[in-house]
């Protein structure tokens, strides 16, 4: 049920059964949930248990909802959907990375098995500091007002990572959750080094993500799940995370063979086709709107957009 929220503090001590000593904050849980996972079983039931809501349960409309970790660092994939790497192209002076007509390895880091056509992964980096909670505004900075949508998957890193196989990495997911990767294609005029991916994707509040973490246990598949992204009241995305070229065990399997994913670090699997940007007619995001990003079975992100300087 995700319209309550619960005090694990509190509901450890309260609940009987196997008490245990209950992390602080979701790094903790992350880091002991192997630990604590039965103990959180228990507190569920208790709180469902009768017909009167313990003290320490709120509804989730009775408090702030924070997001539901702060990365380390976010990683986030480029070009990930065929659809959506097909519409950029059509983009003059395309931000979407260039692909070799033909793939090649890049040793040490993406090997290629015979008959894989698929281009390799791209990451970018983008900066925690971007992070906003699910309700909070996006703000539209000064003089940039081609700000676009992008709803994408996130996975949550459990454990350290470093050179994983794709079939191991499924064993480095705590579970999963959103990212809105705002994008400004406003650019840079000077075109020096060619396009700027850090103005692109670092302005404050371009990182929404949350609302919640669901734990990998209880997805079935991760990469099966509806994905829609509606712009007051119009649908613009809608997806499946089924047309990832690569999954999230690809992506983790990447990132590790060139540094070592940490506990809680986020790593975003791309967007899906429907960007404003790449429309006949442009459409970007204006003070007033509301963005909700959803995705099946983890939750839906809502974030109204204003412009800088509103209250």
């Amino acid at each position: 049920d995700d319209s309550l929220v619960v005090n694990l503090g509190i509901a450890n001590d309260a609940v009987s059964g196997n008490k245990v000593d209950m992390p602080a904050d979701m790094y903790g849980i992350i880091e002991h949930y192997d630990r604590i996972r039965a103990r959180l079983g228990e507190i569920v039931a208790a709180v469902f248990e009768g017909d009167t809501q313990p003290s320490y349960v709120k509804a989730l409309i009775e408090v702030k909802t924070l997001p539901p970790i702060m990365p380390g660092i976010i990683y986030n994939a480029a070009a990930n959907y065929s659809a959506h790497a097909a519409e950029m192209s059509t983009v003059r002076d395309s931000l979407t990375p260039k692909s070799a007509p033909v793939p090649n390895p890049i040793p040490g880091i993406w090997e290629r098995t015979e008959g894989d056509e698929r281009q390799n992964p791209y990451i970018f980096l983008k900066s925690s500091s971007t992070v906003i909670a699910d309700g909070e505004s996006i703000v539209i900075p000064p003089k940039r007002n081609d700000l676009d949508w992008e709803c994408e998957l996130a996975a949550v890193v459990g454990r350290p990572a470093s050179r994983v196989a794709p079939g191991d990495a499924s064993d480095y997911i705590f579970g999963y959750t959103l990212e809105h990767d705002v994008s400004d294609r406003g650019g840079r005029d000077d075109k020096r080094m060619g396009s700027d991916w850090f103005l692109q994707k670092n302005h404050d509040t371009f990182g929404p993500l949350g609302p919640f973490i669901v734990p990998k246990e209880f997805i079935a598949d991760p990469h099966a799940l509806k994905q829609t992204l509606i712009l007051s009241g119009t649908v613009m995305q809608d997806s499946n995370t089924g047309y990832m070229t690569h999954d999230s065990y690809d992506m983790l399997s990447y990132i590790s063979n060139i540094l070592t994913l940490r506990v809680g670090d986020v790593f975003a699997m791309g967007s899906p086709s429907g960007v404003g940007m790449a429309r006949e007619n442009p459409i970007y995001m204006k003070d007033g709107d509301v963005a909700v990003c959803t995705i099946e079975g983890i939750g839906t992100l809502t974030n109204p957009v204003v412009a800088s300087g509103s209250n």
